[in-house]
């Protein structure tokens, strides 16, 4: 694997946004040196290193993600004003993803984030100590232990019944729609217990894989999975972050891809959710997704479209009854292209943003 090695004396820099864009695999110190390793895949777009030195000759490391076609990005972002953000304390000097006490700061509102062993908090209640939030039935059920427990103990496995393929059928259907962007980054949004955020890492087909959800608990066993598959490959290309998905943490045209898996009917506000990823994919980025949708004998009955607002009201769920809902949905958002594989009420769909 090609390295890009730096070379100097600093201080506690700042790495703003760096985590999210070239993950730092090792760092060697010497008495007056240190030395950064900079991995990058070999799918990856290359990655480029500021240095800036100070009067007292110490340097700060500025890395970001640079695109052979579209230059120098940074992708996280705060996800109350949008401007990036940058790192404010670093555990033992590394930039780990789920590291406590790693602290970040937007540039511009102040407002700071943490890390727990876990995850980046990057919801926009985190931190908060009197203020509660009560979510939909729908999202609650998620963040309970026991529901995040049992996702791949059986809960997945169920959605055979409604058509679902299968976690391993539905990646490689998946990959179809998203080889304009293979070699990008990709969200994995409500990844769950990151089923799909594990395959996309191993598959080695992006540079970064970011596994974001709101359930705190749905991370945990995220990580804990992780780290239970002994020689797990390319660990080091995966994100765990907490957000919501209508308030996503990331730059406006950062992002080569996201990925839903049987998460749309779950959003309180689809149209919401679409647009924040319409908001962060950049010019040509794939947004794909799977859903139930009910369009059979019973979706023409005049009154079904009424009960359907009252069972949304209380469960904070969505039912979608014919597939024009769903491209309504991603063309009010600013996404074309819309394309769709069926199974019974499985769906798969893509949409891309204009290039």
């Amino acid at each position: 694997m090609p390295m890009t090695v730096v070379s100097g004396r600093f201080s506690t820099a700042l790495l703003p946004t760096c985590f999210s864009l070239s993950r730092l695999h090792s760092v060697k110190y010497a008495a007056q040196r240190r030395v950064v390793f900079v991995s990058r895949s070999a799918h990856a777009s290359s990655a480029s290193v500021s240095v800036e030195t100070n009067s007292n000759s110490n340097v700060d490391f500025v890395i970001e993600k640079k695109d052979k076609n579209r230059g120098e990005k940074k992708i996280l972002a705060c996800p109350i004003c949008y401007n990036s953000l940058a790192w404010i304390s670093q555990p033992n000097g590394l930039i780990e993803s789920a590291a406590s006490g790693i602290q970040v700061q937007c540039n511009t509102c102040k407002r700071s984030y943490s890390g727990n062993e876990t995850h980046l908090d990057l919801a926009v209640a985190s931190g908060s100590k009197r203020y509660s939030e009560p979510m939909p039935l729908s999202t609650e059920l998620f963040r309970t232990p026991l529901v995040s427990f049992l996702y791949e103990r059986g809960w997945r496995q169920n959605f055979i019944w409604g058509g679902f393929p299968g976690p391993e059928k539905e990646f490689e259907m998946a990959k179809a729609y998203l080889k304009p962007v293979l070699g990008g980054n990709i969200i994995d949004a409500s990844c769950g217990s990151g089923m799909f955020s594990r395959l996309f890492t191993r598959s080695d087909l992006f540079s970064l894989v970011i596994a974001l959800d709101y359930s705190e608990n749905m991370l945990r066993q995220c990580y804990e999975l992780l780290n239970k598959e002994e020689n797990f490959p390319n660990k080091e290309k995966l994100v765990l972050v907490r957000a919501d998905i209508a308030r996503l943490p990331f730059l406006s045209g950062s992002v080569d891809a996201v990925h839903a898996g049987a998460a749309l009917h779950c959003w309180p506000s689809p149209s919401s959710a679409v647009a924040e990823i319409s908001r962060v994919l950049r010019p040509g980025g794939v947004f794909v997704a799977t859903t139930f949708i009910y369009d059979g004998p019973f979706s023409f009955i005049p009154f079904l479209k009424n009960l359907r607002q009252e069972i949304m009201r209380y469960s904070g769920s969505h039912i979608f009854l014919n597939e024009r809902e769903l491209e309504d949905i991603c063309k009010a958002c600013g996404l074309v292209n819309f394309t769709r594989v069926r199974n019974g009420p499985f769906i798969m769909l893509s949409a891309t943003k204009p290039s």
